[in-house]
């Protein structure tokens, strides 16, 4: 079963930036069995989860 990705153009739920959900990324997601793209542009997903690591530390 091979899949053909691409790269695609989403728009960030966070702060609107578009950006590429590349086809190695889809790839990978399909593979960890993720049915959904992500919501956030890479920058936006590493300020989410280090402000949970940080509430994690913090309580």
């Amino acid at each position: 079963m091979e899949n053909n990705y691409e790269d695609k153009t989403l728009v960030c739920k966070d702060c609107g930036a578009e950006f590429i959900f590349t086809a190695g990324e889809q790839q990978f997601y399909a593979e960890k069995g993720f049915e959904n793209e992500p919501q956030r542009c890479p920058a936006c997903r590493k300020a989410r989860k280090d402000q949970r690591r940080n509430n994690n530390y913090n309580n």
